[in-house]
């Protein structure tokens, strides 16, 4: 569709057949859904799980310790463990409060939070709140140190809309493979708007959350971590597809509205989602909240760290029809139909009113310039060095940040996903024109096609330092980071 221009050229630079057969030149970039390593978007290990037998895991939800109004406690322990992804093929993995991934962490817009962190690896580590509108000794970013046996107790207050954040490490040159090896969770934030909506959000019934994550799993059902030279280059890519966890899982879904909020949770790979049957959906919300108003769409693409919400009507099955949830047509989970409808709910045609930041408040205009290739990756010629500040931001300023990705060579360059820390943008416009329906809400993870220039507005509310980067968490490993002070 037109308005989906920003994701166009997907499309066009895959053919894809019923079969999903590969292509064998494939431009590197956004199309890099296929792992030139291992040129499958599905599962290797299909085989053993396709008799979908494995229902899809939901995270519990993180009890609040507190008793006292409008305030939250939370506990929350980064820890080593084992898992089995292959039944009876057990691997070593990272998790919070459990073997693998975290609990979602559930808030209100305006409660004091705190949150005490325990490290029980045997490493240092730290926890950023990603998407998060805090001051920076706050955010969790790579100063933040969290040694092993110590506990980080940061406290903050949401001064946020309603909207699907998630959290995971931020430890310079580790946290692709942190991340990789388990550690990451949802932090959900709930206001007085999405009560006043007649959406489904009953947690794990109608209100579903999708961690999508690919992996590489070895003959013994071990995950594999080992980054060779193309690794570097174009950041880590598996060959079996993770949901929240389980791979190939299937959800019985009653006959009725689902909201599933997505996240792409792998450190390179990039999805583009549809239903097998171009079952359409509605995206109500982006990274940062809800949109104005619903989207109508049969496909959706998320480069890694994107959040959506979307809304898929199962209203016209009958018990006992699946409907796939797939990656371009390969496979990633399943929709079972029961017989029961569930409590009735709308799609709105309004969701939310989102103040635009007029771009003449801007009081400056910075250029982000994504360059370099594997080891060499930069923001702007310039390699992450934690004594230097790249950028200095008057606090409460408003800024219009200009991010570039040019195409160099033969092979045309690479999509980037550009994020930074304690801060919320509206993207005003990619190479002149304005961002796809689903783009015209809040985001913090912005990306960034090759020889495309995107330029975004924020006003920098919160104080410290923090930091701008590469979502690919190789090339973020790699330097392709850099820091901002706000004061």
């Amino acid at each position: 569709m037109e308005k989906y221009s920003r994701r166009k050229f997907i499309s066009n630079s895959l053919k894809v057949t019923a079969g999903l057969a590969v292509v064998s030149m494939v431009p590197i970039g956004v199309t890099q859904f296929f792992n030139q390593d291992r040129l499958d978007t599905g599962n290797v290990w299909k085989g053993l799980m396709n008799s979908g037998q494995t229902p899809l895991p939901i995270p519990p939800l993180l009890e609040n310790k507190s008793s006292m109004p409008n305030v939250a406690e939370f506990h929350l322990n980064a820890q080593m463990s084992k898992k089995e992804f292959i039944k009876g093929k057990e691997t070593n993995t990272l998790g919070y409060n459990g073997d693998y991934l975290g609990p979602v962490i559930r808030v209100r817009n305006g409660e004091k939070v705190s949150v005490k962190v325990k490290n029980n690896l045997d490493e240092e580590t730290t926890v950023h709140w990603h998407g998060l509108e805090i001051n920076g000794e706050n955010d969790g970013g790579p100063h933040n140190i969290i040694r092993s046996g110590e506990t980080w107790n940061p406290t903050f207050t949401i001064n946020q809309p309603a909207s699907t954040l998630w959290y995971h490490p931020h430890v310079l040159h580790k946290t692709g493979e942190q991340v990789y090896k388990g550690l990451a969770g949802l932090f959900y934030i709930d206001d007085e708007v999405t009560d006043s909506l007649n959406i489904p959000k009953e947690y794990g019934v109608n209100d579903i959350p999708l961690v999508i994550q690919d992996k590489r799993l070895d003959s013994s059902g071990k995950l594999e971590y080992n980054l060779g030279m193309h690794d570097v280059m174009m950041g880590f890519k598996g060959d079996t597809t993770l949901v929240n966890g389980a791979i190939n899982p299937y959800l019985e879904v009653p006959r009725g509205k689902m909201r599933l909020r997505l996240l792409n949770g792998s450190n390179a790979r990039i999805y583009e989602f549809v239903f097998r049957n171009n079952q359409k959906f509605y995206q109500i919300a982006s990274d940062g909240g809800l949109l104005e108003k619903p989207v109508e769409m049969t496909k959706l693409v998320l480069s890694p760290a994107e959040r959506a919400e979307i809304i898929v009507d199962f209203s016209k099955y009958k018990k006992g029809d699946v409907v796939e949830f797939t990656n371009q047509g390969t496979e990633l989970m399943k929709f079972v139909i029961k017989e029961e409808k569930q409590k009735a709910s709308n799609i709105p045609g309004r969701l939310a009113q989102i103040e635009r930041i007029d771009p003449s408040q801007s009081v400056k205009t910075r250029k982000f310039v994504f360059q370099g290739m594997g080891s060499m990756v930069n923001i702007n010629g310039k390699q992450m060095d934690m004594n230097r500040i790249d950028e200095e931001v008057n606090l409460n300023a408003t800024e219009i940040w200009e991010i570039s990705n040019p195409s160099m060579g033969m092979m045309r360059g690479m999509a980037h996903p550009f994020h930074a820390h304690g801060v919320q943008f509206q993207i005003l416009d990619r190479d002149g024109n304005p961002p796809p329906a689903n783009e015209a809400g809040w985001k913090d993870t912005i990306l960034v096609n090759p020889g495309e220039k995107v330029r975004a507005i924020a006003t920098f509310n919160h104080s410290g330092l923090f930091m701008y980067h590469c979502h690919i968490l190789e090339h973020e490993d790699a330097g392709m980071m850099g820091q901002f002070k706000v004061k």
